[in-house]
């Protein structure tokens, strides 16, 4: 399993949009939305606007409906299977919902990618059977998302495992976390979004090396090769590289020598 940590914001980065507005505009109560917006904080908002649609005779099922269609790259789910599959270690950290989250990756088939997922609580409430309410409490919408980091990090630590990080992100909740990581560990901002312009006002406070992206074709793409330069490292430093090609050093040769043609014996 390869020593890497791949932590993922969710809106705009995994997904093409904001979960929390796309479910409001997809359900039509965005006036309602922003004659509410100046009033309240965000997740208090949500929360009413949830009950609100309860009581419209929205139900769960028309909501879920809504956040498996919410727009995302085609290159992006292929990449995280193959981030995945390469023995990575993948975490959402995110100031969005669990219900929104994990209702969007188990409809896209790769929640089981996740070992994690850091964000705000999301329930649904039942009622009859039929009626839900959305149900979050005040959590990383009001507290430095980089404390999740650093938690990450003392968590490892303390288990003796020591780990690089890839952090993707494009809000300006991204920056904070991007100042907490370490040299060797790699930021990806994504490119013109916040925390991209946050980076390049001092691009110096950061210590892990930046590598931006714009879409998920690019992403994928920068996140395999990094990957890939990660794995070499290790394996350089472990001495299996060299091993390697020593092993295919010895397999040419003795192809070679077995393809000899034998000498004349003089009689």
């Amino acid at each position: 399993m390869a020593d890497i940590v791949v932590l993922f914001d969710f809106d705009k980065t995994i997904i093409d949009c904001d979960s929390d507005t796309w479910v409001v505009d997809e359900l039509g109560i965005t006036d309602r939305f922003n004659e509410l917006l100046p009033t309240m904080p965000w997740n208090s908002l949500m929360d009413k606007m949830m009950g609100e649609l309860h009581a419209s005779g929205i139900t769960i099922e028309e909501i879920e409906d809504v956040l498996n269609r919410a727009p995302i790259h085609p290159r992006i789910v292929p990449a995280i299977k193959s981030v995945h599959a390469l023995g990575c270690d993948l975490r959402v950290v995110s100031d969005a919902n669990l219900f929104y989250i994990e209702t969007i990756l188990n409809h896209l088939g790769i929640r089981e990618c996740f070992s994690e997922i850091n964000t705000n609580p999301g329930f649904v409430d039942e009622e009859g059977g039929s009626g839900f309410r959305l149900t979050t409490t005040s959590s990383l919408l009001f507290m430095d998302v980089g404390v999740v980091i650093e938690r990450i990090q003392a968590s490892l630590s303390a288990e003796g495992k020591q780990k690089r990080f890839i952090y993707l992100g494009d809000g300006a909740g991204d920056y904070c976390p991007s100042l907490r990581l370490l040299e060797g560990d790699f930021m990806m901002p994504r490119k013109n979004y916040p925390v991209w312009d946050l980076i390049c006002r001092n691009p110096m406070l950061l210590k892990a090396e930046i590598r931006e992206w714009t879409d998920g074709e690019e992403m994928e793409r920068v996140l395999l090769e990094l990957i890939d330069t990660i794995i070499t490292e290790e394996e350089i430093e472990s001495g299996q590289l060299i091993s390697s090609d020593c092993k295919l050093q010895n397999i040419a040769l003795s192809a070679h020598e077995a393809l000899l043609p034998a000498l004349p014996v003089p009689q």
